[in-house]
């Protein structure tokens, strides 16, 4: 990979856009500088770009889409992947920038990414559990469960998330749910010894 792109990608990542949107535009990297955009609140500019490379990109029609979200005027429909793939990366990089309207409007929509990823309840309370915001990401990682409670990932991350917090009876039973559903499931067998090891010592 280029070095110079490398810097640039990982200045836009790490909210210094200043520093790498010129190089985006100069050296033709339009995904790159469509994000720079959007990042910059300059969405018809964002539109334009994805637009023009949306047919070789996959990333752009997904762009397109989150943007539809933003602006409550959805005209972009993903595939089950590109929320997988995506969503994320893309509110990890909006919280990086402070965009808290634009994740609002975009977690608006979970309900109706659910009906094309059923993970999607989890990956928006994820994403917000990492970056601190914990009340928020439970009332997502918690709402996954009345809607795919068939999600072994969902019971193991709930019963890690208590765990840390010491709270070891509601980690057991999200350890039992997950392993109801996917037996033998390694994650879930380990954390289970573990929590058995700190109560014996208590």
């Amino acid at each position: 990979m280029n070095l110079c792109y490398k810097k640039a990608k990982e200045e836009m990542l790490t909210n210094r856009i200043q520093d790498c949107q010129h190089f985006f535009a100069e050296n033709g990297y339009p995904l790159e500088l469509g994000y720079c955009m959007l990042l910059n609140d300059n969405l018809e500019l964002a539109k334009k770009i994805f637009l023009s490379i949306k047919e070789s990109d996959v990333r752009a029609s997904w762009a397109l889409f989150m943007i539809s979200l933003i602006e409550g005027n959805v005209t972009e429909y993903p595939t089950y992947f590109c929320i997988r793939n995506f969503l994320e990366i893309d509110l990890n990089i909006l919280i990086t920038y402070y965009k808290g309207n634009y994740i609002e409007n975009i977690a608006r929509y979970a309900d109706f990414m659910f009906t094309i990823n059923p993970e999607v309840h989890k990956f928006i309370g994820r994403v917000l559990y990492n970056n601190g915001y914990e009340e928020q990401g439970m009332f997502f990682l918690e709402r996954a469960k009345n809607y795919f409670f068939s999600d072994p990932e969902l019971h193991f991350l709930l019963a890690y998330i208590f765990f840390n917090n010491k709270e070891y009876e509601k980690a057991q039973k999200s350890l039992s749910d997950c392993l109801h559903i996917l037996p033998e499931y390694y994650p879930a067998v380990s954390l289970s010894e573990k929590i058995a090891q700190v109560i014996d010592k208590k």
